[in-house]
């Protein structure tokens, strides 16, 4: 497979694969290309180990590092989910959450590997972009919320 001329590079301790098998069996559009091990020893592993990971996540062309401790993921950088309904939003959100994740506030939570996920249904996004009251009503609503309510956003943009 050859790499994609763009592709995000992911920082892991050590669970790169883990975490790509983990993309490619919850999001669609989504699988583990290649596993490479290192060739030599390296300041976080030896000779042998896997060292990098080529996945797509829901089509974006991604690069797992096992690069050790020193860089922890943070909410600067986060994959962002459109879900066409509650169903679907709940099986993203539960699925991260429930494997060794947690939520956060408005749509956000982070998969056990500290990478950060907006699992953002589409109705919010055409509330938001609507403008005017329909935005700052499903805007308000949303902002008490941690996984994001399909019904209560409908409701708020009906005002």
């Amino acid at each position: 497979m050859t790499i994609a001329k763009n592709t995000i590079c992911l920082w892991y301790d050590k669970d790169a694969e883990e975490a790509a098998r983990f993309y490619a069996k919850t999001f669609p559009d989504s699988a583990v290309h290649a596993v490479h091990r290192a060739p030599g020893d390296y300041p976080s592993g030896k000779v042998g180990d896997v060292l990098t990971v080529q996945f797509t996540v829901a089509g974006i062309p991604c690069l797992g590092l096992n690069g050790g401790p020193a860089f922890k993921h943070n909410e600067a950088f986060s994959f962002q989910i459109a879900t066409d309904d509650q169903e679907e939003t709940d099986r993203y959100w539960n699925a991260i959450v429930g494997n060794g994740g947690q939520e956060s506030a408005c749509g956000w939570c982070k998969d056990k590997w500290g990478v950060s996920w907006q699992i953002t249904p589409r109705v919010l996004t055409e509330a938001l972009a609507a403008g005017g009251g329909e935005a700052k009503r499903a805007f308000q609503v949303m902002m008490d919320m941690r996984k994001i309510d399909v019904a209560a956003i409908v409701a708020a943009r009906r005002g």
